[in-house]
This record gives structure tokens, C-alpha cells and sequence, in this order.
């Protein structure tokens, strides 16, 4: 790979070798293979485990990082096209991480630099290394990323991190049951690349079939920044609470994922169930992220 902006940008290998690689740094976190390197972190909407856990992953790894953590503080305050800024970060940086709003914004970042462009999330399209980090959480859980059932649950319309799993996924013949109101229900096109990709999945509004039968449940916050309208977000909002009484008759390797933050989908008292992996699914994305850096780079 020589960039990711995307999860349809990765074959298999390169999945498996992000996966793998992974595991190496999380067994030797701290190798220096940047050393003399730096690395740009762009992040025009707000992020706090996505933006330090790069910057946790280029120091771990010796290199710099420069940035900056609200548009607000950058020249696109002023009026700067994100054209220029990424032209003239270009300048200065071996490889730009990049958050913004916009959906594509990353696609047209890496189409007008010759710098390595990550895409740290782009409105409610894709974000890739979320997916890498969940992929390595789940191998590690499970022992395989092979016919696993998958439960998706919450704001599955303008969840980015739903989107790109469902899609790195396709390479291992998942069982997927997406539960949304109607309201949050999967964009067509998820349903249409899953069928053209021979993915078993079903749509229910009901949580609780799925718990007995997942290996993976995927709980997602409804995103109250994604709506215009407030009145039908507070309709949405409360519609699911995970809590730990509900866990009893779960598989014993099911396992609770979040990409985080949380508001009230997962109540407090699930964080002391053996099944819960959410904050360590965060601290995973060090290590993932340390892979795809250096894969990306050329270091590993």
C-alpha cells in the first residue's frame, strides 16, 4: 500500500499483513523505524482516540508528528481551500493523516500530493484504520477473522466505522445482522455491495434476537453532529442501551466492540463483564495504526 484512504483500497494480503504486523508491534512497541521521519496530523473535525493514537504510534515508532487538532487554529479559518493546505503541508511532511468532515475529502487529498495520504475518517464515509484496529481486535478475541457472525447495532446510516467493516469483511465470509430504526438504517449501497459480494446479512430493529447468536457485537453511537434536524435525532437517540443482564445468555466468546465515544448505548455496569473489549479494542489502535504507517512508508 502506499496510501489508505479507503478499506476497498486493501486486498486480502494487505489486510492480513496490517493484522499480522500489528501483533509484532504490540509484542515490540517502541522499534524507532521512524527515525528521521515526520508525519503530519490534519484534523478538521474533532478526535481524541484516532488523533493520539497516531501520535502515540509515529513517536512509539521515533518519528515527529506537526499539526493541528482544530481547523479553527489553521490558515482554513482564514478562508485556505483544503487544496492549498495540503499542497503546502506537502511541503514539509513523509506522510499526511487526515480527518475532515467532508466525505471524499481524503480521495482528493491523495489525488493531488505525492505524499502518502491516511484517511483518519471522512464525514460518514469511510474510516479505514478504525477498521484495521477492529480487525486485529477481532482476530484476537476470536483466533480468526473467518465465518464469524457479526452484530451491528445504533447509527448505522452515517456510521463510518460500520461502513468500512462491513466492506473489509467480505474477504471472510462474515454472517451480519444490522440492527437500526428505520430512521439509521444502512445506506442502499451497503446492501447492494453485500449482496454482490455473496455476504450473508438481514436488517431487524430489534436487538435482542441477535445477542444469543453473535460473536462479535458492534454497539455504534447515534452522532448527533451528522444530523440536521434535532428533533429527529432526539427521537433516535436512546433507542439502544446494551446492559450487562443482557449478556447472560451470550456466547462465552462473544465480545463487546465500540469504536468510541460512547454516550448511553452501552450502560457502565457491562465495563466489568468479562465480555466487554471496548477500551481495549482503543488501545489496539496503536498498534494497527503503527503497521499501517510503517507499511504504508515502506518500513516494514
Amino acid at each position: 500500500m502506499n496510501k489508505l484512504v479507503s478499506i476497498s483500497d486493501c486486498s486480502k494480503e494487505d489486510i492480513l499483513n496490517i493484522v499480522n504486523l500489528a501483533e509484532q508491534f504490540e509484542k515490540h512497541p517502541n522499534p524507532h523505524l521512524l527515525d528521521g521521519k515526520l508525519v503530519a496530523t490534519l484534523f478538521f473535525e474533532p478526535s481524541t482516540r484516532t488523533r493520539l493514537s497516531f501520535e502515540t504510534a509515529v513517536q512509539r515508532l521515533g518519528g515527529r508528528v506537526i499539526g493541528f487538532s482544530d481547523a479553527a487554529t489553521s490558515s482554513s479559518s482564514k478562508g485556505e481551500t483544503l487544496h492549498d493546505t495540503i499542497k503546502m503541508v506537502s511541503n514539509y511532511v513523509d506522510l499526511i493523516v487526515m480527518r475532515h468532515p467532508v466525505e471524499g475529502a481524503a480521495r482528493y487529498a491523495s489525488e493531488i500530493t505525492n505524499v502518502p495520504v491516511i484517511n483518519a475518517g471522512d464525514g460518514s464515509n469511510q474510516h479505514p484504520t478504525q477498521t484495521m484496529l477492529d480487525l486485529y481486535s477481532i482476530k484476537k478475541t476470536q483466533g480468526t477473522l473467518e465465518n464469524l457472525t457479526i452484530s451491528m447495532v445504533g447509527d448505522l446510516k452515517y456510521g463510518r466505522t460500520v461502513h468500512s467493516l462491513l466492506m473489509a469483511m467480505r474477504y471472510f465470509n462474515p454472517t451480519y445482522h444490522f440492527v437500526a430504526p428505520q430512521e439509521l438504517r444502512l445506506p442502499a449501497q451497503y446492501p447492494e455491495y453485500m449482496r454482490a459480494n455473496n455476504i450473508k446479512f438481514d436488517e431487524l430493529e430489534d436487538m435482542n434476537p441477535v445477542l444469543p447468536v453473535s460473536d462479535i457485537l458492534y454497539m455504534t453511537r447515534v452522532q448527533q453532529e451528522r444530523f440536521t434536524d434535532l428533533v429527529e435525532y432526539e427521537k433516535v437517540k436512546n433507542t439502544y442501551t446494551l446492559r450487562s443482564s443482557m449478556l447472560e445468555s451470550t456466547k462465552d466468546n462473544l465480545r463487546i466492540l465500540h469504536p468510541l465515544p460512547r454516550i448511553n448505548e452501552i450502560a457502565a455496569d457491562v465495563d466489568d463483564n468479562p465480555k466487554a473489549y471496548y477500551f481495549e479494542q482503543a488501545r489496539n489502535g496503536v498498534f494497527a495504526r503503527q503497521a499501517v504507517i510503517c507499511s504504508i512508508l515502506g518500513m516494514c
